[in-house]
């Protein structure tokens, strides 16, 4: 039985990146996300680059049950599960009040549902394989952000998560929180629907933070920070008073200006 890294949201930005990295470093991959098209796109690529090209499933993991489909899916392809990316997730700009119910549940069910669900379907077999999971939370994770406030939320909890899985299974599995700062991908476009997003901090690449996050995977790292601004962030956000760190958060997420 073939033993794949399965990576989530993997039709594009940091998701497809990471697949690259994956491929490069001889995995045979198993990409899952909800378009068909933006998947063959990313396996044609890793091919066209003369690694095999990966297995796809479109799949929408916000739907009840879609941990057991996929893990149907792979017992009938004869796939075992070594690596678990966790990558799929989405955001909603503004007030909370200003989306649905529906939208703004949607991010708990993807963001933070969906993750926990996979990662223990499949924990046995990566257990067992001494593979690894590799979840990906962001800057976001380390203060609350008014204006993006479940999505900040949901990414506390994959940190948390994250880190405490990776203690209960050191020396048997890595386990790896990915936290990336400002990245130009579709999760923006998401994000604010029609516009277009400008943040006041420094961007990075979805290809460079996809090879630092890799690299500090393979290397068994609990918590990857890509780029010194980030780290510095990151750091400073939970040890300042929360007042001044709320009106930080709030005045970043107003002021993306649209275009």
């Amino acid at each position: 039985m073939a033993a794949v890294t399965i990576i989530t949201g993997a039709s594009s930005g940091i998701g497809a990146a990471l697949a690259h990295e994956a491929a490069r470093a001889g995995r045979e991959l198993l990409l899952v996300a909800r378009s068909a098209e933006g998947l063959a796109k990313v396996a044609d690529a890793i091919a066209t680059e003369g690694h095999a090209r990966p297995e796809s499933i479109a799949l929408d993991l916000s739907e009840a049950g879609a941990a057991d489909r996929l893990a149907g899916e792979l017992s009938k392809r004869g796939l075992s599960v070594f690596e678990l990316v966790n990558n799929a997730g989405y955001g909603l700009a503004g007030p909370v009040v200003a989306h649905s119910r529906a939208e703004e549940v949607g991010i708990v069910d993807l963001n933070v549902r969906a993750l926990t669900d996979l990662t223990l379907k499949f924990l046995p077999e990566i257990m067992a394989a001494k593979g690894g999971v590799l979840n990906v939370a962001s800057t976001s994770a380390f203060q609350p952000g008014p204006y993006a406030a479940i999505y900040y939320a949901s990414k506390s909890y994959v940190l948390s998560f994250s880190e405490a899985l990776a203690y209960e299974l050191r020396g048997r599995v890595r386990v790896t929180a990915l936290c990336p700062g400002p990245v130009p991908t579709n999760f923006q476009k998401r994000a604010y629907p029609g516009q277009q997003s400008r943040s006041r901090l420094p961007g990075m690449s979805a290809e460079k933070c996809a090879a630092i996050g890799w690299r500090g995977f393979m290397a068994g790292k609990r918590v990857v920070i890509p780029g010194f601004l980030n780290k510095l962030a990151a750091f400073l956000a939970p040890r300042m008073p929360r007042k001044p760190v709320l009106a930080v958060s709030a005045y970043l997420a107003a002021s993306r200006r649209a275009t």
